[in-house]
């Protein structure tokens, strides 16, 4: 190997760069600059979202009473503009269901050139609002008012549209549309509902068709598909029923000035900027949770800049409204499917814009074709996938249902700006009363013992209660304080310490304690622990003596191992009990398989932040994987396999190794060989020969870290097993089948113990892409939702 070149420690993204000497010396003279191009895997993924897009367009634009074009001029917009200025490079923009039924009322109200002239004012208002920078201030909105405004929205569209799905007409408000439905079930035109019914049925169960076949069909989109079938199906029988009618752009209406009060238009600017803002922001942080599902990306591609994208969301409205186009946001239901598409950078959102206009200009025949049942139905479920179960139980642990329901029913009967007013006063109702509402009991139990318990946050309002109450147990006598909270500020619990000294030092006993494990929050300077609360494990390591004297010292492993046993009896037990109860009532559901070495140094739970239930793990000398039928005298990986993948049904298996693999470094030094007197050690490492095989084998590319070689010829078969072992698992009957269903995904996965980074294998090239750290900021915003709004952005990942 050759030495290592020196490198400039003081700057860390510049460590892998030679000296300037060493660059003269021996680097070759800089490439040129690279032209534009477009990445294959953006070309495909324009595609994909251009599909999904045009139907969708057509059928928001229907919803609203809004030119059918309009959803076509605002989907090109949308993707060219927008995804040219904004900050997200893998949202799509469009028009939105969410934003049907502002638009729609705007319509109703003002006219159509009118609703574009505010369409117009919005998006300079989010100019203004991006140039202050105050995109985060958005994401401060509870989740709860956020998936209730949407829910309300979702049952408004589905009200509507279902009049359109029974071939009638549909009323401008809920309640009517409510009331006028018995009467149009009546008289349902039997043509429209089947069209109907026929769409609904295909967009539900396309994405359902089971085996290989539905593996390759799956790969166009339900949508499309479903219109298509309605479209075929009207023509094929001759049936009767309004279609879609695209005008001549000559008689297209653009934006005019604004005509009306001054007062209303000013509210319609606020509702449409609140409600493009809000559901682009909330998109742009769900398409980047999607994004750090893919190491190949860049950070600069996964992390969105919020003020920018209100830029580019306020000039894409602008334009759109300018040329008669319907109000524009960011589309989770498009981006994630971009995501998931492989889309790299923003040209795979511009493009689906370029295919828009194409399709604008060159298939009017063909879209006016199609059926506006069968776009009614199309619209129709994605409103009822907008009141989502998920939300529904996320806001229900939180114990914030009064919240969404009062959004929700403000939204259906009041509108979209005055039901989210509604829901933000009730949340800020329901979160001041949390603070206020703390109740402090005592009682004596029969052995004489006092408890003190406290049931919500403990403030300094609860300060005199709380002092009051403890002063009422008798000195001396022995007290259990339980706090039942997720928070204690300072003042609290100054009150709390000064009390427990004073207790102690005239000869009572206290103990403070959590009621149904959950942790009460204390200041940051009150830890006086020798260790690092946030790691037990560390604590136990702490605790030991540094130096024992051989004759006092006790048997080193048990007592370490029951000295651990009493502090998890003591300290975590409390908090895990109710988890652990559930997953004994309901059994093991793990979604992963977990491979790696047996090294003491991979805590598996530690380096993917997962909990009890997560993870199936199996550990062995080296994560190897014996292929099927070979002589090792050990069924347990195969068996495990079987069991993970035939019962379990886990989603994935990652073979994960890491850096110092003493496996590893028994393979180089001495490899196995024969089959005589080998030791049990070197029977098993025979599994690894395989690698060392491929490592000499050069017609196969070494696998290797992404931006750096490899320290060590150890490095380099512990990356080269990872790879081999995937191959080995490919090869198990179980696994095989489940990869031919489409119902498992293998990964590998490197993790370096010195510099505690995990590395994930890449599917292009057998390259280790390093795992890049996002900060809380950017990456853990509560209340991410998703939409058209949020129905395709369902799969989030846990852990």
């Amino acid at each position: 190997m050759s030495a290592c070149v020196p490198t400039r420690a003081s700057d860390p993204d510049r460590a892998d760069e030679p000296t300037a000497t060493a660059r003269k010396a021996h680097s070759p003279p800089p490439p040129p600059r690279r032209r534009f191009r477009i990445a294959g895997t953006d070309l495909s993924a324009s595609i994909a979202v251009f599909l999904i897009a045009l139907p969708l367009s057509l059928g928001i634009a229907l919803a609203t009473g809004a030119p059918l074009e309009s959803g076509l001029v605002a989907a090109a917009v949308g993707g060219l503009l927008a995804g040219l200025l904004g900050g997200a490079p893998l949202q799509v923009s469009g028009p939105a269901a969410g934003l049907t039924v502002v638009t729609a009322e705007l319509i109703q109200r003002y006219g159509w050139r009118t609703t574009c002239a505010i369409t117009v004012l919005a998006g300079l208002a989010q100019l203004g609002l991006g140039c202050l920078r105050v995109a985060r201030t958005a994401l401060a909105v509870s989740p709860a008012v956020v998936h209730g405004m949407l829910a309300g929205i979702g049952i408004t569209i589905a009200v509507a549209q279902l009049h359109i799905v029974l071939g009638g007409t549909p009323e401008s408000a809920v309640l009517d549309n409510l009331a006028a439905l018995p009467a149009q079930l009546a008289n349902a035109q039997p043509a429209a509902f089947a069209m109907s019914a026929l769409t609904l049925a295909v967009l539900f169960s396309w994405p359902r068709i089971p085996g290989r076949a539905g593996r390759f069909l799956r790969k166009v989109p339900a949508a499309l598909v479903a219109v298509t079938s309605a479209t075929v199906a009207t023509a094929l029988f001759g049936l009767t029923l309004p279609e879609v009618d695209l005008p001549s752009w000559s008689s297209h209406a653009l934006a005019g000035l604004p005509d009306g009060p001054v007062l209303g238009i000013a509210a319609a600017v606020l509702t449409t900027t609140l409600v493009c803002s809000v559901q682009s922001l909330l998109g742009a942080v769900a398409t980047d949770k999607l994004a750090t599902s893919r190491p190949d990306l860049p950070p600069e591609i996964r992390r969105s800049n919020l003020n920018r994208e209100l830029l580019g969301q306020g000039a894409a409205n602008i334009v759109s409204g300018s040329l008669g186009g319907l109000p524009v946001a960011g589309v989770a239901v498009r981006s994630a499917a971009n995501v998931h598409a492989g889309a790299v950078s923003r040209n795979s959102s511009m493009l689906h814009g370029v295919w828009v206009v194409a399709a604008t200009l060159l298939m009017v025949p063909v879209l006016e074709l199609i059926p506006l049942a069968s776009l009614a139905a199309l619209v129709m479920a994605v409103g009822i996938q907008m009141v989502s179960l998920n939300h529904i139980r996320t806001v229900t642990r939180h114990r914030e249902v009064l919240v969404y329901i009062v959004t929700t029913l403000g939204v259906v009967v009041l509108g979209v700006l005055e039901g989210v007013g509604l829901g933000v006063a009730v949340a800020v109702a329901v979160a001041l009363h949390r603070l206020a509402r703390t109740r402090i009991t005592h009682e004596e139990d029969a052995c004489g013992a006092h408890h003190v318990r406290v049931r919500g946050q403990l403030t300094f309002l609860a300060v005199p209660r709380l002092s009051r109450v403890l002063h009422q147990v008798p000195h001396g006598a022995d007290c259990v304080v339980e706090l039942d909270g997720s928070f204690m500020d300072h003042a609290a619990y100054e009150a709390l310490q000064d009390w427990e000294k004073s207790h102690t030092a005239q000869g009572g006993q206290v103990e403070l304690t959590g009621r149904g494990g959950q942790r009460i929050a204390e200041p940051a300077s009150a830890s006086h622990s020798c260790c690092r609360p946030w790691t037990p494990w560390r604590n136990h390591h702490c605790d030991r003596p540094s130096d024992p004297a051989p004759e006092t010292a006790a048997p080193r492993g048990g007592h370490h191992l029951a000295s651990g046993i009493s502090a998890f009896q003591r300290n975590t037990a409390p908090l895990v009990r109710g988890e652990l109860a559930r997953l004994a009532k309901e059994g093991q559901k793990p979604t992963q398989l977990f491979l790696t070495c047996a090294d003491s140094r991979l805590v598996t739970s530690m380096i993917t932040s997962s909990g009890p239930g997560d993870l199936f793990v199996v550990r062995n000398v080296g994560n190897l994987v014996p292929l099927p039928g070979a002589e090792s005298g050990d069924d347990s990986v195969a068996a495990a396999i079987e069991y993970a993948v035939d019962v379990l049904k886990v989603q994935s298996i990652t073979v994960c190794g890491h850096s110092g693999c003493g496996a590893m470094q028994a393979l180089l030094s001495s490899p196995p060989t024969g089959a005589g007197a080998l030791t049990p050690l070197k029977r098993w490492l025979r599994h690894g020969t395989p690698s060392l095989e491929r490592l000499a084998d050069k017609g196969l590319p070494w696998a290797r870290l992404a931006g750096r070689a490899p320290a060590d010829a150890v490095e380099q078969l512990s990356l080269t097993n990872v790879v081999q072992q995937l191959e080995h698992l490919r090869a198990h009957e179980s696994v095989a089948a489940a990869l031919e269903q489409g119902t498992l995904e293998l990964h590998g996965m490197y993790f370096h113990v010195g510099e505690a980074q995990a590395y994930l294998l890449e599917e292009s090239d057998p390259v280790f892409g390093q795992v890049a750290a996002e900060s809380f900021e950017e990456s853990e915003v509560s209340g991410g939702v998703g939409a058209e709004a949020g129905s395709e952005v369902s799969g989030a990942t846990r852990g």
